[in-house]
Order: structure tokens, then sequence, then C-alpha cells
């Protein structure tokens, strides 16, 4: 299967501010969140206080004048064949073990048993300083409900501007229309001069390093926006 994998990728690649929290942490100092702005309030979620072994998050940043986020507002437990997340405010959630170098490919696929209406989830490249107001990573997250994807750049606490978000790309399987559920393989690949961003094996967007204006090489991780419910099976770095 890695050896498929690879070929198909690269065939592809021819053509085409708060403290870090670890497995029982505390609370997230002194961060603020993209949840609740507007009308989009977050949903409320009772965690344990604990994540996986080795893994840590990060919150984002909730905007001036809101209170820090707590880790008991997100739940992050391993279950069954992969990890199964529900949200409560957005963050990021990575092993200090799985860092890219070079060239090489992140993958996972997204569960969802209901629709997650206008939220987003995927996966994250590139990541430095994650633990402080310098962090910053490339991510790749889709929106099943109307099969929509987007691609960011995050440098420091600003809001990460948008560097590539067609309306829609029918690779990515959307909710469907019985019961909102839907499954999606996510993969980033990372070439020599050029990365490629990919749903269910199939090209979405090829994009050259230049343009994406970040390193490539670093942490990666899981993306998981606020008010989710959504289970994470085959995540892994291939090289």
């Amino acid at each position: 299967m890695r050896k498929t994998m690879m070929a198909q990728l690269a065939l592809v690649a021819v053509v085409g501010a708060a403290p870090m929290v670890a497995q029982g942490g505390g609370g997230m100092a002194g961060m603020p969140g993209m949840a609740g702005r507007g009308g989009d309030p977050t949903t409320k979620v009772v965690g344990s206080g604990q994540l996986p072994a080795g893994w840590l998050m990060r919150f984002d940043p909730p905007g001036a004048g809101k209170p820090a986020q707590d880790i008991k507002e997100i739940s992050f437990v391993t279950m069954g064949d992969g990890y199964h997340f529900k949200s409560g405010p957005a963050a990021i959630y990575y092993n200090p073990k799985d860092m890219g170098k070079g060239i090489f490919a992140v993958s996972a696929t997204f569960h969802q048993a209901k629709s997650m209406q206008h939220e987003t989830y995927g996966l994250f490249i590139g990541g430095s300083n994650l633990q402080d107001s310098t962090q910053g990573y490339i991510y790749f997250v889709i929106r099943p409900s109307d099969g929509s994807y987007q691609v960011k750049v995050r440098g420091g606490n600003a809001a990460p501007p948008r560097v590539a978000a067609p309306p829609v790309d029918p690779a990515i399987v959307k909710d469907d229309p019985k019961d909102g559920s839907a499954l999606n393989t996510m993969t980033i690949h990372v070439a020599k001069d050029s990365v490629h961003f990919l749903v269910n094996g199939k090209l979405v967007k090829g994009m050259s390093k230049a343009e994406l204006g970040r390193a490539t090489d670093g942490q990666v991780g899981i993306r998981i926006n606020h008010n989710l419910d959504v289970h994470v099976s085959g995540y892994g770095i291939k090289k």
C-alpha cells in the first residue's frame, strides 16, 4: 500500500499566544480563539483535561477581550483504530515525534457521523514555535458540507491569510443527504519545489513552495476547528 501511495504521489508531482498543552496539562493561559465570533457560538464540551500520550495542542487566538480557553473544553481521545475529537474551541494537535523534512507526505482519514455544517478540519505541516507568539504552519482543511477546501499559512497570532480556496472540488465527499455523514482521506505531499494537496487520492491543489512563502520542514499534525465531532484514522507520515 505504501509503494502504491508513493507512486501516486510521484505521479502527482510530475503533473502537477498560549503555552502548549501536554498530556494532563492545565488550562491554556493567555491565548484567545476564533471560536464564538459573531453569531457562531462555540459548543460547550466537557473533556477530561487529558490528551493521548505524547500529544500536545494549541488553541487558536479567540479574539480581544475573550477569556483564555481550557483544555477541558475539548475532548481528544484514542478510540478504536485512531483518535476521536470533539470541540470546543478550534485548535491544532500534534505529537513532537511527527516531523516532516525534505520530501514527505502526511495523511489521515476523517470520518464525521453527522454534518459538521460550515466547519472545517484537516492537516498541517511546517510547524514551528508552536508554543509561543511566533507560531507558524501551513494548513489544509476541507468543508464537506459544500465540498470546498482552504489552504492557509499562519504566522504569529494574526488571522492567517488564505492562499487557496476555490468554491468546491469534486474529489471531496460531501455530506450524505440522508444523515450528514462523510468520509474523506486527506494528504499533503511535499516534493522538492512544490506542495500537493490531495483528497481521496486526487489532486485538488498544487502550489510551489515560493507561492506558499513558508518553509515546509517542521512539525506536522491535525487541525480541528470549533464545534466538531470527527474520528481520525490512518494518521501518519510517509517519507
